[in-house]
Order: structure tokens, then sequence, then C-alpha cells
């Protein structure tokens, strides 16, 4: 009769140290899933890392060195490039106009287009065609809407200046960009013209979110229809205004193409932009891409402040 040894295991069960199959199995499926989110990923990091972190890091480079447009990279001369783009003659005119644009534009551009919201909210036959009449704006290129409003603000062809010469409320031609007044207020028109379906759209989609019960429930205990609007439309669309007012303030503070087309930064660079001024200090004049890098670092540092703000105190509002 044989004694089996203490130390010897049945045949069925793995010697120690060794890997089940199931656990394999396991563990190989979880290697395939994290390569394929890897893979599906990919695209996504490569163009990131192209066309964010790649350029971001070269204008580092540039904002403190001596790069001229044509000369290339002629050392570091940190900070020179920032001090000389503070002490710029236009550097804090542009700044004052950016913001005066900025604030401008943010407030009319979201009243207008919540305003609009609200008007086509219902769904009908004619509130349909209104809201497609509305959105047509949007899909026109903005280098293409500015051009075409440079066209109808001429004072010698444009129909804007001879209809309200028809109307009465001139007696001559009307100079819509002449003025450093007209020329921001004209070019404000163009902007909501171009945007406010755009930023209808992201309101009508919030505003279409809100059970039609929570009005019926207020109403039933009284209120009434600016109570209702300030109570419950407002809270329950917050998030939606905030994506907006984000998007229109960072939009505006890069506002580039419509002032470029339209006034050149005239007249007598009164409606001259930051960006603006980074396209002429690379381009125009100066050649100095040191000099664009360090105004281009500047606008950076001050949109993730301004956006970190925002959402800072949006998160406390919801709080």
């Amino acid at each position: 009769m044989s004694v089996q040894s203490p130390t010897m295991h049945s045949a069925s069960s793995p010697p120690p140290g060794a890997v089940s199959p199931s656990t394999r199995r396991r563990r190989g499926l979880s290697r395939r899933r994290r390569l394929a989110g890897w893979a599906y990923a990919a695209p996504t990091l490569a163009f990131v890392v192209v066309f964010f972190v790649l350029p971001l890091l070269l204008v580092t480079q540039m904002s403190v060195s001596d790069w001229g447009l044509f000369s290339g990279n002629q050392g570091i001369n940190a900070p020179h490039n920032f001090t000389t783009a503070v002490d710029q003659r236009l550097f804090w005119p542009a700044v004052r106009f950016t913001i005066e644009y900025t604030v401008v534009t943010t407030l009319i551009l979201i009243g207008c287009a919540l305003g609009l919201a609200l008007l086509v909210q219902e769904s009908t036959r004619w509130t349909g065609l209104l809201r497609t009449a509305i959105l047509v704006p949007s899909a026109l290129g903005l280098a293409s809407a500015s051009l075409l409003f440079y066209a109808l603000y001429s004072p010698d062809s444009g129909p804007f200046g001879q209809v309200m010469q028809d109307l009465g409320i001139t007696n001559g031609p009307v100079s819509f960009l002449g003025t450093p007044g007209h020329a921001l207020w004209s070019t404000v028109v163009l902007i909501v013209w171009r945007y406010a379906g755009f930023y209808m759209l992201l309101l009508l989609v919030a505003l279409q979110g809100i059970s039609a019960d929570v009005y019926e429930a207020a109403e039933i205990d009284g209120a009434g229809r600016w109570q209702r609007f300030r109570l419950i439309t407002l809270p329950l669309i917050r998030p939606s205004l905030a994506l907006c007012t984000i998007l229109c303030v960072t939009g505006s503070l890069l506002a580039f193409d419509q002032f470029y087309i339209l006034t050149k930064g005239g007249p007598d660079n009164s409606t001259l932009t930051v960006v603006q001024l980074i396209y002429n200090a690379a381009f125009q004049g100066r050649n100095d891409l040191g000099l664009a890098a360090a105004l281009s670092i500047i606008v950076l540092a001050a949109l993730l402040v301004l956006n970190i703000g925002q959402f800072r105190w949006l998160r406390g509002k919801e709080n």
C-alpha cells in the first residue's frame, strides 16, 4: 500500500505560481481593450500634439528669442520681447478696444440669441421657417460675411446708405466705417447677424429640455410669466448660457477677420484689436516673429485666466 507524499499535488490543481487559463484569457482581453483604446485615441492625440503642443512650444521659444521673419532665430533675448510688446504705443489702446468690443458684442449677441430662442421655442410651421431663416447666416464663413457687409456698407454702391436716405434718416451718404463709433457698431451688427442663429440653437436646445410640468406647477402656484422666466427658465438654462458666454467672450477677444476686412484697424487705429497687433508685428512693418510670439503668449495667458475665472464663477453659481 503506497502512501501519497504531502508535497505531491493532484493532476487537476495547477502548480504553485502558475496562472490559470481563465486568468490568462481575462488578462489578454484587458490588454486588447487597452490597445484598442489607444488605437482609437491615437489620431486625436496626434492631432493635438502636431497642431497644438508643438506650435505652442515653438511660439514659446520664439517669444524669448530674437526671431525675425527673414533672419530666423538669432538667439535668446528674454525678456526683451515682452517688455517691447507692452511698451508699444498701440498696445494699451488695442487692449482697451478689444475689451470694449468684447463686452458690447457679448451682451448684445447673447441677449438677441436668447430672445430669438424664446420666440421660436414652440414648434409650428411658421417658427420652423423662421428658425431656418435665422440659422442661414451661420452657414456663411466669417470672411465671406465680412466681405458681404463691406459691400453693403459702401457709401457709393451699398444699399444701406441709400435706404436710410430714402427713409429720411440721413440727408446724405453715410460713412458706416469712417468714424470709430460707426466702425465699431457696424462690426457688431455683422457679428450679431452672423452668429445669432448659432447661439440661438444652443439656447433653444436648453429651453426644449425643460419639462412643461415645471411651468404648469409654477402657473398653478400663481407665478406670472416674468416670474417663471426669472425663477425657472434662467436657472435651468444657466449651463447653456455659460457655454454661450465663454464661446462669445473667447471669440471676441480673438477678433481679427471682421476688422481686417472692414476697417484694417482704422480709422486712425481706433479699431485695432490685439490679434491685429500680433499680425502687424509679424508680417507688417517690424517683421518680428519674436515680438508677435510674445504678444500671443500674453493673449493666451489672459484667455486662460479669464476662462478659469468664468468656470469658477459659474461653478459657484451652480453650487
